[in-house]
């Protein structure tokens, strides 16, 4: 394999796919090795790794550096592991039900392509040179057999459940095994400023992600208090296409898990399972607080266009 472009992709251009082994979407077939269609065989977390394993070989030698954006499928439903894995799966776990042990055997499916991934980073050299961040983008779907406990919720929820999600760096020589950070929080947006910061890339445009690099050096870090917000639109009967959100500002959290039910407020200082929501009445201040800075982000949002208009 070789690969002379900066610029090279080779993967599944669809959001999600229908079927791991078919790898199709609405009946429309997205496998390109940059604009040309290709047709592999096999599951699709195994084809994902071995074209990951054959890029890291193919830039054993090179003297610039890489940026490899790894995105897998898996455990995306649908739940289909290999037979093999969920075999293996339910043998050892008495008792397990069938939608649970499909689950468990696409996960761990999933974990054994990461390792062929470090293990070709060794391999290859690259590891001690290498930062490797591996994260997700949504708790569990509790309707296929996911647990997200102690968290409330799961995927589509604005609970913890739905989306927290831990998030595992490895840089060799300059993060510690095993060290753990449960206090700081980060968005998905703030990898891009710390990659970069990493990197030595300046970054002289605006951006609402902050660099953690001081979290992970283990430094001294003073961040300034800033709200975070999720949004999520989904167009089933449920959500009917609107859009339903969460703010966090501290420990303080206000969210609703659907466009057409009340603002829940909560203390996850004190409830960090968001079991028992803070009536309006018990803290109003904090509530229009809130909700206000939400109603602002949302404002100031939806005067960004989502299509650029045709030229």
């Amino acid at each position: 394999m070789t690969v002379n472009s900066l610029d090279f992709f080779h993967g599944f251009l669809g959001d999600m796919m229908d079927d791991y082994y078919n790898h199709l979407r609405h009946g429309k077939h997205y496998m390109r090795r940059n604009e040309v269609p290709i047709h592999p065989k096999g599951h699709a977390t195994d084809i994902f790794t071995d074209w990951a394993v054959d890029y890291l070989e193919a830039r054993k030698s090179a003297e610039d550096p890489f940026f490899m954006f790894l995105a897998y499928n898996a455990p995306h439903t649908p739940i289909q592991p290999p037979a093999d894995w969920l075999e293996k799966v339910k043998t050892r776990e008495d008792g397990i039900t069938d939608q649970r042990a499909a689950l468990v055997a696409l996960i761990e499916h999933l974990d054994a392509g990461v390792g062929r991934v470090v293990d070709s980073l060794k391999k290859e050299g690259l590891w001690n040179n290498t930062v490797v961040v591996f994260t997700s983008d949504n708790g569990g779907q509790s309707s296929v057999g996911a647990r997200n406990v102690p968290w409330h919720g799961g995927k589509q929820d604005m609970w913890e459940g739905g989306i927290r999600v831990g998030t595992s760096v490895s840089w060799p020589g300059v993060i510690e095994p095993k060290t753990v950070n449960k206090d700081h929080l980060s968005m998905t947006m703030d990898l891009y400023p710390t990659l970069a910061e990493i990197a030595g890339i300046p970054v002289k445009h605006e951006l609402d992600g902050r660099s953690f690099l001081p979290v992970l050096k283990s430094e001294p870090f003073e961040e300034n208090p800033r709200p975070v917000f999720w949004v999520r639109l989904e167009g089933n009967a449920k959500y009917g296409g609107i859009p339903y959100h969460a703010v966090r500002m501290g420990d303080w959290k206000l969210l609703r898990n659907t466009p057409f039910e009340p603002y829940q407020l909560f203390n996850l200082e004190t409830d960090s399972g968001e079991m028992k929501e803070v009536p309006r009445k018990a803290a109003p201040k904090r509530y229009d607080e809130l909700f206000n800075t939400l109603m602002m982000h949302v404002n100031r949002a939806g005067q960004i266009p989502w299509q650029r208009e045709n030229p």
